[in-house]
Protein backbone atom coordinates (compact mmCIF):
# COMPACT_ATOMS: atom_id res chain seq x y z
CA UNK A 1 0.00 0.00 0.00
CA UNK A 2 1.40 3.38 -1.00
CA UNK A 3 1.91 5.99 1.68
CA UNK A 4 -0.64 8.77 1.88
CA UNK A 5 0.61 11.95 0.10
CA UNK A 6 0.24 13.82 3.38
CA UNK A 7 2.89 11.68 5.03
CA UNK A 8 6.18 12.73 3.50
CA UNK A 9 8.20 11.97 6.62
CA UNK A 10 8.10 9.67 9.65
CA UNK A 11 7.48 12.69 11.86
CA UNK A 12 4.32 13.57 9.95
CA UNK A 13 2.81 10.13 10.59
CA UNK A 14 3.51 10.34 14.31
CA UNK A 15 2.32 13.95 14.49
CA UNK A 16 -1.00 12.84 13.04
CA UNK A 17 -1.26 10.04 15.56
CA UNK A 18 -0.45 12.47 18.38
CA UNK A 19 -3.36 14.69 17.31
CA UNK A 20 -5.80 11.89 18.09
CA UNK A 21 -7.31 12.63 21.49
CA UNK A 22 -9.38 9.47 22.09
CA UNK A 23 -8.88 5.71 22.02
CA UNK A 24 -8.92 5.10 18.28
CA UNK A 25 -8.74 1.33 17.92
CA UNK A 26 -11.77 -0.95 18.30
CA UNK A 27 -12.63 -1.32 21.99
CA UNK A 28 -12.67 -5.06 21.35
CA UNK A 29 -8.88 -4.78 21.19
CA UNK A 30 -8.87 -3.57 24.80
CA UNK A 31 -10.61 -6.83 25.71
CA UNK A 32 -8.21 -8.83 23.52
CA UNK A 33 -5.14 -7.34 25.20
CA UNK A 34 -6.88 -7.42 28.56
CA UNK A 35 -7.58 -11.16 28.34
CA UNK A 36 -3.85 -11.70 28.08
CA UNK A 37 -3.34 -9.56 31.15
CA UNK A 38 -6.18 -11.40 32.90
CA UNK A 39 -4.28 -14.64 32.42
CA UNK A 40 -0.95 -13.08 33.38
CA UNK A 41 -2.27 -11.85 36.71
CA UNK A 42 -4.28 -15.02 37.23
CA UNK A 43 -0.96 -16.85 37.08
CA UNK A 44 0.71 -14.37 39.44
CA UNK A 45 -2.02 -14.72 42.06
CA UNK A 46 -3.10 -18.35 41.67
CA UNK A 47 -0.19 -19.53 43.82
CA UNK A 48 -1.30 -17.25 46.69
CA UNK A 49 -3.98 -19.50 48.20
CA UNK A 50 -3.32 -22.76 46.36
CA UNK A 51 0.32 -23.18 47.40
CA UNK A 52 -0.68 -24.53 50.80
CA UNK A 53 -2.30 -27.52 49.09
CA UNK A 54 0.46 -27.76 46.48
CA UNK A 55 3.13 -27.85 49.16
CA UNK A 56 1.52 -30.67 51.13
CA UNK A 57 1.26 -32.79 47.99
CA UNK A 58 4.67 -32.31 46.38
CA UNK A 59 6.90 -31.72 49.43
CA UNK A 60 6.88 -34.71 51.83
CA UNK A 61 7.77 -32.70 54.94
CA UNK A 62 5.78 -29.53 54.29
CA UNK A 63 3.94 -28.21 57.35
CA UNK A 64 0.72 -26.23 57.15
CA UNK A 65 -0.54 -25.15 60.53
CA UNK A 66 -0.01 -22.86 63.48
CA UNK A 67 3.45 -22.37 65.02
CA UNK A 68 5.58 -23.89 66.37
CA UNK A 69 6.68 -26.06 63.46
CA UNK A 70 7.16 -29.73 64.53
CA UNK A 71 10.68 -31.10 64.40
CA UNK A 72 11.67 -32.48 61.02
CA UNK A 73 9.04 -30.49 59.08
CA UNK A 74 9.37 -27.27 57.06
CA UNK A 75 6.87 -24.43 57.24
CA UNK A 76 5.09 -23.75 53.91
CA UNK A 77 6.05 -20.05 53.99
CA UNK A 78 9.72 -21.01 53.83
CA UNK A 79 9.09 -23.26 50.82
CA UNK A 80 7.10 -20.62 48.93
CA UNK A 81 10.08 -18.32 48.44
CA UNK A 82 11.98 -20.45 45.90
CA UNK A 83 9.10 -21.05 43.45
CA UNK A 84 8.23 -17.36 43.58
CA UNK A 85 11.87 -16.32 43.19
CA UNK A 86 12.48 -18.62 40.21
CA UNK A 87 9.20 -17.57 38.65
CA UNK A 88 10.47 -14.00 38.86
CA UNK A 89 13.92 -14.98 37.58
CA UNK A 90 11.96 -16.31 34.61
CA UNK A 91 10.52 -12.80 34.30
CA UNK A 92 14.05 -11.45 33.99
CA UNK A 93 15.00 -14.02 31.36
CA UNK A 94 11.88 -13.30 29.35
CA UNK A 95 12.25 -9.55 29.72
CA UNK A 96 15.92 -9.50 28.69
CA UNK A 97 15.70 -12.10 25.91
CA UNK A 98 12.21 -11.72 24.43
CA UNK A 99 11.50 -8.01 25.01
CA UNK A 100 14.36 -6.88 22.72
CA UNK A 101 12.89 -9.15 20.03
CA UNK A 102 9.71 -7.06 20.21
CA UNK A 103 11.81 -3.98 19.46
CA UNK A 104 13.31 -5.82 16.49
CA UNK A 105 10.44 -7.91 15.08
CA UNK A 106 7.35 -6.06 16.28
CA UNK A 107 5.00 -5.83 19.23
CA UNK A 108 2.11 -7.90 17.87
CA UNK A 109 4.02 -11.01 16.77
CA UNK A 110 5.89 -11.24 20.06
CA UNK A 111 2.62 -10.87 21.98
CA UNK A 112 1.62 -14.20 20.41
CA UNK A 113 4.93 -15.86 21.29
CA UNK A 114 4.88 -14.77 24.93
CA UNK A 115 1.33 -16.02 25.46
CA UNK A 116 2.20 -19.44 24.00
CA UNK A 117 5.19 -19.78 26.35
CA UNK A 118 3.14 -18.72 29.36
CA UNK A 119 0.35 -21.19 28.56
CA UNK A 120 2.76 -24.09 28.11
CA UNK A 121 4.39 -23.25 31.43
CA UNK A 122 1.05 -23.25 33.21
CA UNK A 123 0.10 -26.61 31.67
CA UNK A 124 3.46 -28.08 32.69
CA UNK A 125 2.90 -26.87 36.25
CA UNK A 126 -0.39 -28.76 36.46
CA UNK A 127 1.40 -32.09 35.94
CA UNK A 128 4.38 -31.63 38.27
CA UNK A 129 4.85 -34.11 41.09
CA UNK A 130 7.85 -32.81 43.02
CA UNK A 131 9.16 -29.53 44.34
CA UNK A 132 12.06 -29.21 41.88
CA UNK A 133 9.90 -29.78 38.79
CA UNK A 134 7.33 -27.35 40.18
CA UNK A 135 10.05 -24.69 40.38
CA UNK A 136 11.17 -25.43 36.80
CA UNK A 137 7.59 -25.14 35.54
CA UNK A 138 7.08 -21.84 37.35
CA UNK A 139 10.32 -20.54 35.80
CA UNK A 140 9.10 -21.36 32.27
CA UNK A 141 5.80 -19.61 32.98
CA UNK A 142 7.69 -16.60 34.27
CA UNK A 143 9.71 -16.32 31.04
CA UNK A 144 6.50 -15.77 29.11
CA UNK A 145 4.93 -13.45 31.67
CA UNK A 146 8.00 -11.22 32.05
CA UNK A 147 8.11 -10.47 28.35
CA UNK A 148 4.33 -10.22 28.02
CA UNK A 149 4.09 -7.54 30.70
CA UNK A 150 6.72 -5.47 28.91
CA UNK A 151 5.22 -5.82 25.44
CA UNK A 152 1.59 -5.25 26.48
CA UNK A 153 2.43 -2.07 28.37
CA UNK A 154 4.60 -0.83 25.52
CA UNK A 155 1.85 -1.52 22.98
CA UNK A 156 -0.79 0.28 25.04
CA UNK A 157 1.51 3.25 25.62
CA UNK A 158 2.26 3.57 21.91
CA UNK A 159 -1.34 3.42 20.62
CA UNK A 160 -3.15 5.29 23.44
CA UNK A 161 -3.73 9.07 23.15
CA UNK A 162 -0.92 11.03 24.79
CA UNK A 163 -3.26 12.42 27.45
CA UNK A 164 -4.51 8.96 28.36
CA UNK A 165 -1.56 6.59 28.52
CA UNK A 166 -1.98 5.91 32.25
CA UNK A 167 -5.77 5.86 31.81
CA UNK A 168 -5.74 3.09 29.22
CA UNK A 169 -3.00 1.21 31.02
CA UNK A 170 -5.38 1.29 34.00
CA UNK A 171 -8.22 0.04 31.81
CA UNK A 172 -6.15 -3.03 30.98
CA UNK A 173 -5.28 -3.21 34.68
CA UNK A 174 -8.98 -3.83 35.40
CA UNK A 175 -8.59 -7.14 33.56
CA UNK A 176 -5.51 -7.78 35.67
CA UNK A 177 -7.62 -7.32 38.78
CA UNK A 178 -10.19 -9.76 37.48
CA UNK A 179 -7.41 -12.26 36.82
CA UNK A 180 -6.18 -11.87 40.40
CA UNK A 181 -9.75 -12.25 41.66
CA UNK A 182 -10.22 -15.46 39.67
CA UNK A 183 -6.89 -16.90 40.82
CA UNK A 184 -7.46 -16.22 44.50
CA UNK A 185 -11.14 -17.21 44.68
CA UNK A 186 -10.61 -20.41 42.69
CA UNK A 187 -7.76 -21.21 45.07
CA UNK A 188 -10.01 -20.63 48.06
CA UNK A 189 -12.80 -22.81 46.63
CA UNK A 190 -10.67 -25.63 45.19
CA UNK A 191 -7.78 -25.93 47.66
CA UNK A 192 -8.98 -25.04 51.18
CA UNK A 193 -11.11 -27.10 53.56
CA UNK A 194 -14.78 -26.23 53.97
CA UNK A 195 -15.35 -24.18 57.11
CA UNK A 196 -18.15 -21.98 58.49
CA UNK A 197 -17.88 -18.29 57.57
CA UNK A 198 -15.82 -16.27 58.56
CA UNK A 199 -13.38 -19.08 59.33
CA UNK A 200 -13.52 -20.13 55.68
CA UNK A 201 -16.03 -20.94 52.96
CA UNK A 202 -18.77 -23.51 53.66
CA UNK A 203 -18.75 -24.51 49.98
CA UNK A 204 -14.97 -24.98 49.63
CA UNK A 205 -14.18 -28.27 47.92
CA UNK A 206 -11.65 -29.85 50.28
CA UNK A 207 -13.15 -32.12 53.00
CA UNK A 208 -12.85 -30.59 56.45
CA UNK A 209 -11.18 -33.65 58.06
CA UNK A 210 -8.04 -32.82 56.09
CA UNK A 211 -7.50 -29.75 58.24
CA UNK A 212 -7.08 -31.77 61.41
CA UNK A 213 -4.32 -33.79 59.72
CA UNK A 214 -2.52 -30.69 58.49
CA UNK A 215 -2.84 -31.97 54.92
CA UNK A 216 -5.19 -30.70 52.18
CA UNK A 217 -6.44 -33.55 49.99
CA UNK A 218 -7.47 -33.23 46.34
CA UNK A 219 -6.02 -31.88 43.12
CA UNK A 220 -7.65 -28.47 43.10
CA UNK A 221 -4.31 -26.75 42.59
CA UNK A 222 -3.72 -28.77 39.40
CA UNK A 223 -7.12 -27.74 38.04
CA UNK A 224 -6.15 -24.11 38.59
CA UNK A 225 -3.08 -24.37 36.36
CA UNK A 226 -5.07 -26.16 33.65
CA UNK A 227 -7.52 -23.23 33.74
CA UNK A 228 -4.55 -20.91 33.27
CA UNK A 229 -3.42 -22.83 30.18
CA UNK A 230 -6.93 -22.61 28.72
CA UNK A 231 -6.97 -18.84 29.24
CA UNK A 232 -3.67 -18.61 27.37
CA UNK A 233 -5.12 -20.47 24.35
CA UNK A 234 -8.00 -17.98 24.21
CA UNK A 235 -5.54 -15.09 24.45
CA UNK A 236 -3.44 -16.35 21.53
CA UNK A 237 -6.46 -16.81 19.26
CA UNK A 238 -7.70 -13.29 19.93
CA UNK A 239 -4.37 -11.45 19.71
CA UNK A 240 -3.99 -12.37 16.05
CA UNK A 241 -6.44 -9.54 15.29
CA UNK A 242 -4.22 -6.75 16.68
CA UNK A 243 -2.57 -4.25 14.30
CA UNK A 244 1.10 -3.43 14.64
CA UNK A 245 2.12 -0.31 16.57
CA UNK A 246 2.56 2.57 14.08
CA UNK A 247 5.37 4.01 16.19
CA UNK A 248 7.30 0.75 15.87
CA UNK A 249 6.60 0.62 12.12
CA UNK A 250 7.99 4.14 11.73
CA UNK A 251 11.06 3.23 13.78
CA UNK A 252 11.75 0.40 11.30
CA UNK A 253 11.26 2.60 8.24
CA UNK A 254 7.93 1.01 7.28
CA UNK A 255 6.22 4.36 6.72
CA UNK A 256 3.47 3.20 4.34
CA UNK A 257 2.27 0.54 6.79
CA UNK A 258 2.35 3.01 9.68
CA UNK A 259 0.39 5.49 7.59
CA UNK A 260 -2.29 2.88 6.88
CA UNK A 261 -2.72 2.09 10.59
CA UNK A 262 -2.85 5.79 11.55
CA UNK A 263 -5.43 6.55 8.86
CA UNK A 264 -7.69 3.84 10.27
CA UNK A 265 -7.18 5.31 13.73
CA UNK A 266 -8.05 8.80 12.44
CA UNK A 267 -11.21 7.54 10.74
CA UNK A 268 -12.40 5.81 13.90
CA UNK A 269 -11.56 8.84 16.06
CA UNK A 270 -13.47 11.14 13.69
CA UNK A 271 -16.53 8.92 13.81
CA UNK A 272 -16.43 9.07 17.59
CA UNK A 273 -16.85 12.84 17.40
CA UNK A 274 -14.13 15.46 17.88
CA UNK A 275 -11.37 12.97 18.49
CA UNK A 276 -8.76 14.57 16.20
CA UNK A 277 -7.21 17.92 17.06
CA UNK A 278 -6.64 20.63 14.46
CA UNK A 279 -3.45 20.03 12.43
CA UNK A 280 -1.68 23.05 13.90
CA UNK A 281 -2.30 21.72 17.44
CA UNK A 282 0.62 19.27 17.19
CA UNK A 283 3.76 20.21 15.29
CA UNK A 284 5.82 17.64 13.46
CA UNK A 285 8.96 16.61 15.32
CA UNK A 286 11.91 14.60 14.00
CA UNK A 287 11.32 10.88 14.52
CA UNK A 288 14.20 8.46 14.30
CA UNK A 289 13.85 5.61 11.80
CA UNK A 290 16.60 3.26 12.84
CA UNK A 291 17.52 -0.37 13.28
CA UNK A 292 20.03 0.26 16.08
CA UNK A 293 20.44 -2.32 18.83
CA UNK A 294 18.01 -1.56 21.69
CA UNK A 295 20.53 -2.25 24.47
CA UNK A 296 23.01 0.17 22.87
CA UNK A 297 20.30 2.81 22.60
CA UNK A 298 19.82 2.68 26.38
CA UNK A 299 23.26 1.96 27.80
CA UNK A 300 25.01 4.27 25.35
CA UNK A 301 22.86 7.27 26.31
CA UNK A 302 23.37 8.87 29.75
CA UNK A 303 19.78 10.18 29.82
CA UNK A 304 18.21 6.76 29.34
CA UNK A 305 20.76 5.01 31.53
CA UNK A 306 19.94 7.36 34.41
CA UNK A 307 16.22 6.74 33.99
CA UNK A 308 16.85 3.00 33.87
CA UNK A 309 18.75 3.01 37.16
CA UNK A 310 16.09 5.07 38.96
CA UNK A 311 13.13 3.04 37.68
CA UNK A 312 14.94 -0.22 38.39
CA UNK A 313 15.37 0.80 42.03
CA UNK A 314 11.70 1.83 42.21
CA UNK A 315 10.52 -1.54 40.91
CA UNK A 316 13.05 -3.60 42.90
CA UNK A 317 11.91 -2.19 46.24
CA UNK A 318 8.24 -1.77 45.37
CA UNK A 319 7.87 -5.33 44.17
CA UNK A 320 8.98 -6.66 47.55
CA UNK A 321 5.70 -5.33 48.91
CA UNK A 322 3.66 -6.35 45.87
CA UNK A 323 4.82 -9.96 45.79
CA UNK A 324 4.82 -10.47 49.52
CA UNK A 325 1.10 -9.72 49.39
CA UNK A 326 0.33 -10.77 45.81
CA UNK A 327 1.98 -14.20 45.87
CA UNK A 328 2.51 -14.90 49.55
CA UNK A 329 -0.25 -13.21 51.56
CA UNK A 330 -2.13 -16.42 52.48
CA UNK A 331 1.03 -18.31 53.36
CA UNK A 332 2.31 -15.37 55.40
CA UNK A 333 -0.94 -15.18 57.38
CA UNK A 334 -0.83 -18.94 58.00
CA UNK A 335 2.73 -18.70 59.31
CA UNK A 336 1.60 -15.90 61.65
CA UNK A 337 -0.90 -18.28 63.22
CA UNK A 338 -4.05 -17.72 61.15
CA UNK A 339 -5.84 -21.00 60.23
CA UNK A 340 -5.37 -21.57 56.48
CA UNK A 341 -9.06 -21.29 55.48
CA UNK A 342 -9.33 -18.03 57.41
CA UNK A 343 -6.09 -16.73 55.90
CA UNK A 344 -7.37 -17.52 52.42
CA UNK A 345 -10.68 -15.80 53.12
CA UNK A 346 -8.96 -12.60 54.30
CA UNK A 347 -6.99 -12.53 51.04
CA UNK A 348 -10.05 -13.39 48.92
CA UNK A 349 -12.03 -10.51 50.41
CA UNK A 350 -9.04 -8.20 49.99
CA UNK A 351 -8.85 -8.81 46.25
CA UNK A 352 -12.02 -6.71 45.89
CA UNK A 353 -9.71 -3.82 46.76
CA UNK A 354 -7.65 -4.67 43.66
CA UNK A 355 -10.73 -4.38 41.44
CA UNK A 356 -11.78 -1.09 43.07
CA UNK A 357 -8.20 0.17 42.64
CA UNK A 358 -8.11 -0.63 38.91
CA UNK A 359 -11.43 1.13 38.26
CA UNK A 360 -10.30 4.11 40.35
CA UNK A 361 -7.05 4.32 38.37
CA UNK A 362 -8.94 4.37 35.07
CA UNK A 363 -10.73 7.56 36.11
CA UNK A 364 -8.05 9.27 38.19
CA UNK A 365 -4.55 8.05 37.18
CA UNK A 366 -4.04 11.01 34.83
CA UNK A 367 -4.89 13.53 37.57
CA UNK A 368 -1.45 13.30 39.19
CA UNK A 369 2.11 12.94 37.98
CA UNK A 370 3.14 9.26 37.85
CA UNK A 371 5.57 9.31 40.77
CA UNK A 372 3.05 10.79 43.21
CA UNK A 373 0.97 7.61 43.25
CA UNK A 374 3.74 5.69 45.03
CA UNK A 375 3.60 7.54 48.39
CA UNK A 376 -0.21 7.33 48.28
CA UNK A 377 0.02 3.58 47.78
CA UNK A 378 2.61 3.18 50.54
CA UNK A 379 0.50 5.02 53.13
CA UNK A 380 -2.64 3.03 52.27
CA UNK A 381 -0.75 -0.27 52.42
CA UNK A 382 0.56 0.51 55.91
CA UNK A 383 -2.91 1.55 57.11
CA UNK A 384 -4.42 -1.66 55.75
CA UNK A 385 -1.77 -3.81 57.42
CA UNK A 386 -2.41 -2.14 60.78
CA UNK A 387 -6.14 -2.86 60.44
CA UNK A 388 -5.57 -6.54 59.61
CA UNK A 389 -3.36 -6.92 62.66
CA UNK A 390 -5.98 -5.15 64.78
CA UNK A 391 -8.68 -7.53 63.49
CA UNK A 392 -6.84 -10.49 64.95
CA UNK A 393 -7.38 -14.21 64.47
CA UNK A 394 -11.09 -14.88 63.99
CA UNK A 395 -11.25 -17.75 66.48
CA UNK A 396 -10.23 -15.33 69.25
CA UNK A 397 -13.13 -13.90 71.31
CA UNK A 398 -11.68 -10.40 70.80
CA UNK A 399 -11.37 -10.73 67.02
CA UNK A 400 -13.12 -8.25 64.72
CA UNK A 401 -13.37 -9.89 61.25
CA UNK A 402 -14.92 -6.81 59.65
CA UNK A 403 -11.86 -4.74 60.57
CA UNK A 404 -9.53 -7.38 59.12
CA UNK A 405 -11.58 -7.58 55.91
CA UNK A 406 -11.55 -3.79 55.51
CA UNK A 407 -7.81 -3.77 56.17
CA UNK A 408 -7.23 -6.42 53.50
CA UNK A 409 -9.25 -4.44 50.93
CA UNK A 410 -7.18 -1.33 51.73
CA UNK A 411 -3.93 -3.33 51.45
CA UNK A 412 -4.86 -4.61 48.00
CA UNK A 413 -5.89 -1.12 46.92
CA UNK A 414 -2.68 0.40 48.29
CA UNK A 415 -0.07 -1.98 46.92
CA UNK A 416 -1.67 -1.85 43.46
CA UNK A 417 -2.66 1.83 43.04
CA UNK A 418 0.82 2.91 41.97
CA UNK A 419 1.42 0.10 39.47
CA UNK A 420 -0.48 1.25 36.32
CA UNK A 421 0.87 4.80 36.60
CA UNK A 422 4.41 3.46 37.00
CA UNK A 423 3.87 1.12 34.05
CA UNK A 424 3.03 4.20 31.98
CA UNK A 425 5.99 6.11 33.41
CA UNK A 426 8.35 3.27 32.54
CA UNK A 427 7.34 3.02 28.88
CA UNK A 428 7.42 6.82 28.55
CA UNK A 429 11.01 6.90 29.75
CA UNK A 430 12.58 5.08 26.78
CA UNK A 431 12.63 5.72 22.99
CA UNK A 432 10.54 3.69 20.55
CA UNK A 433 13.60 1.86 19.22
CA UNK A 434 14.28 0.46 22.71
CA UNK A 435 11.01 1.00 24.59
CA UNK A 436 10.12 -2.65 25.18
CA UNK A 437 13.71 -3.43 26.10
CA UNK A 438 13.85 -0.58 28.62
CA UNK A 439 10.57 -1.56 30.21
CA UNK A 440 11.67 -5.20 30.21
CA UNK A 441 14.88 -4.38 32.08
CA UNK A 442 13.35 -2.22 34.81
CA UNK A 443 10.21 -4.28 35.30
CA UNK A 444 11.77 -7.69 34.62
CA UNK A 445 14.80 -7.34 36.86
CA UNK A 446 12.62 -5.41 39.31
CA UNK A 447 10.53 -8.54 39.83
CA UNK A 448 13.55 -10.26 41.36
CA UNK A 449 13.15 -7.87 44.28
CA UNK A 450 9.79 -9.47 44.95
CA UNK A 451 11.22 -12.99 45.03
CA UNK A 452 14.30 -12.14 47.08
CA UNK A 453 12.24 -10.05 49.49
CA UNK A 454 9.78 -12.87 50.11
CA UNK A 455 12.64 -15.33 50.53
CA UNK A 456 14.25 -13.11 53.17
CA UNK A 457 11.04 -12.06 54.92
CA UNK A 458 9.56 -15.56 55.35
CA UNK A 459 12.09 -16.83 57.96
CA UNK A 460 11.42 -13.75 60.13
CA UNK A 461 7.66 -14.24 60.38
CA UNK A 462 7.73 -16.84 63.15
CA UNK A 463 9.64 -14.43 65.38
CA UNK A 464 7.58 -11.23 64.96
CA UNK A 465 4.01 -10.10 65.47
CA UNK A 466 1.47 -9.65 62.63
CA UNK A 467 1.72 -5.86 63.05
CA UNK A 468 5.49 -5.93 62.73
CA UNK A 469 5.23 -8.20 59.69
CA UNK A 470 2.85 -5.85 57.87
CA UNK A 471 4.93 -2.79 58.71
CA UNK A 472 8.07 -4.56 57.47
CA UNK A 473 6.45 -5.59 54.17
CA UNK A 474 4.86 -2.17 53.59
CA UNK A 475 8.12 -0.42 54.45
CA UNK A 476 9.68 -1.49 51.16
CA UNK A 477 7.01 0.40 49.25
CA UNK A 478 7.82 3.46 51.38
CA UNK A 479 11.45 3.21 50.24
CA UNK A 480 10.30 2.84 46.63
CA UNK A 481 8.11 5.94 46.96
CA UNK A 482 11.03 8.01 48.25
CA UNK A 483 13.29 6.92 45.36
CA UNK A 484 10.58 7.73 42.81
CA UNK A 485 10.47 11.39 43.82
CA UNK A 486 13.87 11.90 42.17
CA UNK A 487 12.35 11.05 38.76
CA UNK A 488 11.08 13.43 36.11
CA UNK A 489 7.63 14.36 34.81
CA UNK A 490 6.12 12.66 31.74
CA UNK A 491 2.34 12.99 32.16
CA UNK A 492 0.58 14.30 29.04
CA UNK A 493 3.79 14.84 27.07
CA UNK A 494 4.51 13.52 23.59
CA UNK A 495 6.53 10.31 23.62
CA UNK A 496 8.95 11.51 20.95
CA UNK A 497 9.72 14.66 22.94
CA UNK A 498 10.08 12.92 26.31
CA UNK A 499 12.16 10.10 24.81
CA UNK A 500 13.50 11.07 21.33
Amino acid sequence: MAADPRTVSPGAVIARQDRIQVWSLPYLFVVVIGLGFLFTFYDIFDINVSFLQTCTQIVPKCYVGPPPVPAGLTEASELLGLPVLWNLIGYVIGALVLSPLADRFGRRDMLLVTMVITGLGSLFTAFTNDYTTFIVARTITGIGIGADLAIVNTYIGEVAPRGGRAKYTSLIFIMSALGAFLGIWLGLILTTPAAPFPLGLPFAQVPNPALSKGVFLGNGWRIMYVVGAALAVIGVLLRVQLPESPRWLVSRGRIAEADAVVRRMEDRASRSGGGVALPQAVDEVPVASTASAPFAAIFGNPRYLGRLVLLLLVWLTGYVTVYSFGAGFTTILASLGYPPPEAGLIVAVGVFGFIICAIFSYYFAERLERKLWLPIGAVLTLIGGVLIAAGGEFSSPTATPVVAFIGSIIVFFGFNIWVPATYAWSIESFPTRARTTGFGIVDGIGHVGGGVGLLLIAPLLATISPLSAFLLIGGFLVVSAVIAQFGGATRGKRLDLVSP
